[in-house]
Protein backbone atom coordinates (compact mmCIF):
# COMPACT_ATOMS: atom_id res chain seq x y z
CA UNK A 1 0.00 0.00 0.00
CA UNK A 2 1.27 3.21 -1.32
CA UNK A 3 1.94 5.78 2.23
CA UNK A 4 -0.42 9.25 2.00
CA UNK A 5 1.79 11.91 1.24
CA UNK A 6 0.54 14.51 3.90
CA UNK A 7 0.56 18.27 3.70
CA UNK A 8 1.77 20.18 7.54
CA UNK A 9 0.83 23.34 6.96
CA UNK A 10 1.68 25.86 10.17
CA UNK A 11 0.52 29.02 11.70
CA UNK A 12 2.52 30.56 14.71
CA UNK A 13 0.27 32.81 17.16
CA UNK A 14 -0.04 34.41 20.40
CA UNK A 15 2.82 35.80 22.80
CA UNK A 16 4.61 32.49 23.19
CA UNK A 17 4.57 31.43 19.78
CA UNK A 18 2.41 28.54 19.84
CA UNK A 19 2.29 26.60 16.75
CA UNK A 20 -0.71 25.72 15.25
CA UNK A 21 -0.64 22.98 12.63
CA UNK A 22 -3.02 21.75 10.02
CA UNK A 23 -2.22 18.23 8.40
CA UNK A 24 -3.81 16.85 5.71
CA UNK A 25 -4.16 13.87 3.06
CA UNK A 26 -5.98 15.82 0.43
CA UNK A 27 -9.20 14.89 1.28
CA UNK A 28 -9.47 15.22 5.18
CA UNK A 29 -7.74 17.51 7.96
CA UNK A 30 -6.42 17.42 11.40
CA UNK A 31 -6.27 20.97 13.09
CA UNK A 32 -3.90 20.85 16.31
CA UNK A 33 -4.12 23.08 19.18
CA UNK A 34 -5.71 25.97 18.12
CA UNK A 35 -3.87 28.68 20.68
CA UNK A 36 -5.54 31.29 20.65
CA UNK A 37 -6.68 34.28 17.95
CA UNK A 38 -9.31 32.28 16.31
CA UNK A 39 -10.23 34.98 13.69
CA UNK A 40 -6.68 34.09 12.50
CA UNK A 41 -6.98 30.30 12.48
CA UNK A 42 -9.92 30.69 10.76
CA UNK A 43 -8.19 33.00 8.42
CA UNK A 44 -5.35 30.19 8.09
CA UNK A 45 -8.21 27.69 7.56
CA UNK A 46 -9.51 29.64 3.86
CA UNK A 47 -12.82 28.08 3.95
CA UNK A 48 -11.24 24.64 4.76
CA UNK A 49 -12.97 22.25 7.83
CA UNK A 50 -11.11 20.34 9.41
CA UNK A 51 -11.99 16.81 10.19
CA UNK A 52 -10.90 16.57 13.80
CA UNK A 53 -9.24 18.86 16.25
CA UNK A 54 -6.51 17.55 18.06
CA UNK A 55 -5.14 18.61 21.65
CA UNK A 56 -2.24 17.62 23.08
CA UNK A 57 -2.82 18.84 26.26
CA UNK A 58 -4.45 21.99 28.43
CA UNK A 59 -2.28 24.42 28.86
CA UNK A 60 -4.04 28.05 28.17
CA UNK A 61 -1.73 28.47 25.16
CA UNK A 62 -2.84 25.50 23.78
CA UNK A 63 -6.68 25.51 23.53
CA UNK A 64 -7.44 29.64 24.11
CA UNK A 65 -9.11 29.22 20.64
CA UNK A 66 -10.14 25.85 21.15
CA UNK A 67 -14.26 26.48 22.04
CA UNK A 68 -14.39 29.27 19.45
CA UNK A 69 -12.60 27.02 16.30
CA UNK A 70 -15.17 23.85 17.38
CA UNK A 71 -18.16 26.22 17.39
CA UNK A 72 -16.80 27.26 14.19
CA UNK A 73 -16.13 24.50 11.99
CA UNK A 74 -18.44 21.85 14.28
CA UNK A 75 -15.08 20.00 14.12
CA UNK A 76 -14.83 17.28 16.83
CA UNK A 77 -12.39 17.80 19.81
CA UNK A 78 -10.31 14.80 20.81
CA UNK A 79 -8.06 14.66 23.65
CA UNK A 80 -6.95 12.19 26.65
CA UNK A 81 -8.87 11.31 29.87
CA UNK A 82 -6.71 13.64 32.44
CA UNK A 83 -6.82 16.63 30.02
CA UNK A 84 -10.59 16.61 29.84
CA UNK A 85 -11.90 17.77 33.20
CA UNK A 86 -9.05 20.93 32.32
CA UNK A 87 -11.09 21.23 28.58
CA UNK A 88 -14.82 20.81 29.35
CA UNK A 89 -15.07 23.35 32.38
CA UNK A 90 -15.32 20.37 35.06
CA UNK A 91 -12.75 22.19 36.73
CA UNK A 92 -13.82 25.27 37.12
CA UNK A 93 -11.25 26.85 39.01
CA UNK A 94 -8.81 26.14 36.33
CA UNK A 95 -10.70 27.79 33.48
CA UNK A 96 -11.52 30.98 35.58
CA UNK A 97 -7.64 30.77 36.38
CA UNK A 98 -6.25 30.44 33.07
CA UNK A 99 -9.01 32.77 31.50
CA UNK A 100 -9.97 29.88 28.93
CA UNK A 101 -13.57 29.45 27.87
CA UNK A 102 -14.62 25.62 28.68
CA UNK A 103 -14.78 22.88 25.61
CA UNK A 104 -16.72 19.80 25.15
CA UNK A 105 -14.64 16.84 24.35
CA UNK A 106 -16.18 14.57 22.26
CA UNK A 107 -13.48 12.18 21.65
CA UNK A 108 -11.47 10.85 24.88
CA UNK A 109 -8.29 9.00 23.99
CA UNK A 110 -6.10 6.58 25.51
CA UNK A 111 -2.86 5.29 24.82
CA UNK A 112 -2.80 2.43 22.32
CA UNK A 113 -6.00 4.09 20.65
CA UNK A 114 -6.15 4.16 16.27
CA UNK A 115 -7.71 7.13 15.11
CA UNK A 116 -8.67 7.12 11.53
CA UNK A 117 -9.31 10.46 9.81
CA UNK A 118 -10.07 10.08 6.33
CA UNK A 119 -6.38 7.88 5.35
CA UNK A 120 -4.77 8.84 7.77
CA UNK A 121 -4.63 6.59 10.66
CA UNK A 122 -2.93 7.98 13.99
CA UNK A 123 -1.69 6.21 16.89
CA UNK A 124 -2.17 7.91 20.56
CA UNK A 125 0.60 8.01 22.75
CA UNK A 126 -0.42 9.43 26.35
CA UNK A 127 3.35 11.18 27.40
CA UNK A 128 3.13 12.40 30.55
CA UNK A 129 5.65 14.82 32.43
CA UNK A 130 4.72 18.52 31.18
CA UNK A 131 1.15 17.59 31.92
CA UNK A 132 -0.46 14.63 33.33
CA UNK A 133 -2.35 14.07 30.34
CA UNK A 134 -0.27 15.38 27.69
CA UNK A 135 -0.74 13.79 24.35
CA UNK A 136 1.43 12.68 20.77
CA UNK A 137 -0.72 11.60 17.80
CA UNK A 138 1.55 9.41 15.81
CA UNK A 139 1.32 9.46 11.92
CA UNK A 140 3.03 5.81 10.65
CA UNK A 141 4.40 5.24 7.28
CA UNK A 142 3.20 8.52 5.61
CA UNK A 143 5.28 11.06 3.20
CA UNK A 144 5.14 14.74 4.01
CA UNK A 145 4.31 15.90 0.69
CA UNK A 146 7.84 18.00 -0.28
CA UNK A 147 9.76 16.83 1.79
CA UNK A 148 10.77 13.72 1.41
CA UNK A 149 9.60 10.93 -1.24
CA UNK A 150 10.59 8.10 1.16
CA UNK A 151 8.12 7.25 4.06
CA UNK A 152 8.60 8.61 7.34
CA UNK A 153 6.24 8.56 10.71
CA UNK A 154 4.98 12.06 11.59
CA UNK A 155 5.00 13.06 15.53
CA UNK A 156 2.35 15.60 16.85
CA UNK A 157 4.81 16.06 20.01
CA UNK A 158 2.95 19.07 21.55
CA UNK A 159 5.17 20.06 24.47
CA UNK A 160 6.82 16.98 25.56
CA UNK A 161 9.76 17.07 22.33
CA UNK A 162 10.93 20.47 21.14
CA UNK A 163 14.08 21.24 19.03
CA UNK A 164 17.09 20.60 21.62
CA UNK A 165 14.89 20.58 24.68
CA UNK A 166 11.61 19.54 26.44
CA UNK A 167 8.57 20.45 27.86
CA UNK A 168 8.80 22.03 31.53
CA UNK A 169 7.89 19.70 34.26
CA UNK A 170 7.56 22.61 37.05
CA UNK A 171 3.95 23.34 36.29
CA UNK A 172 0.79 21.59 37.97
CA UNK A 173 0.75 18.38 37.03
CA UNK A 174 4.17 18.37 35.40
CA UNK A 175 6.07 15.29 36.60
CA UNK A 176 9.79 15.21 35.75
CA UNK A 177 10.14 11.20 36.32
CA UNK A 178 6.91 10.12 34.80
CA UNK A 179 8.70 12.78 31.43
CA UNK A 180 11.84 10.68 31.65
CA UNK A 181 9.43 7.97 30.80
CA UNK A 182 7.66 9.52 27.60
CA UNK A 183 10.71 10.63 26.12
CA UNK A 184 12.03 6.90 27.03
CA UNK A 185 9.19 5.82 24.50
CA UNK A 186 10.02 8.65 21.83
CA UNK A 187 13.21 7.55 21.67
CA UNK A 188 12.37 4.02 20.34
CA UNK A 189 10.76 5.80 17.29
CA UNK A 190 12.57 5.34 13.76
CA UNK A 191 14.84 7.75 13.17
CA UNK A 192 13.14 9.46 10.14
CA UNK A 193 10.09 10.69 12.85
CA UNK A 194 9.17 14.11 11.76
CA UNK A 195 8.47 15.83 14.83
CA UNK A 196 6.15 18.80 14.79
CA UNK A 197 6.56 20.51 18.37
CA UNK A 198 4.08 23.09 20.51
CA UNK A 199 6.85 25.55 20.05
CA UNK A 200 9.92 26.09 17.85
CA UNK A 201 11.14 24.46 14.77
CA UNK A 202 10.19 21.07 13.44
CA UNK A 203 12.57 18.78 14.14
CA UNK A 204 12.82 14.63 13.77
CA UNK A 205 13.76 11.77 16.00
CA UNK A 206 17.26 11.35 14.89
CA UNK A 207 18.39 14.59 15.48
CA UNK A 208 17.07 14.74 19.13
CA UNK A 209 19.02 11.75 20.12
CA UNK A 210 21.93 13.03 21.49
CA UNK A 211 20.55 16.64 22.37
CA UNK A 212 17.60 15.08 24.14
CA UNK A 213 17.12 11.39 24.47
CA UNK A 214 20.82 10.77 26.12
CA UNK A 215 20.29 13.66 28.37
CA UNK A 216 17.26 13.21 29.89
CA UNK A 217 16.43 9.12 29.56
Amino acid sequence: MTSPCVSIERIVLGPIANNVYLISDGSSMVLVDPSCQEKDILAFLDGRTPDAIFVTHAHYDHIGALAALRTATGAPVYASAAEEPLINGSNPSWNSRHGVEPCPVDHVVSDGDLLTIGNMTWKVMITPGHSQGSTCFLLEDARACGVDDASASILVSGDTLFEGTIGRTDFEGGDFQAMRRSLARLAALQDETIVLPGHGNPTTIDAERMRVFERYC
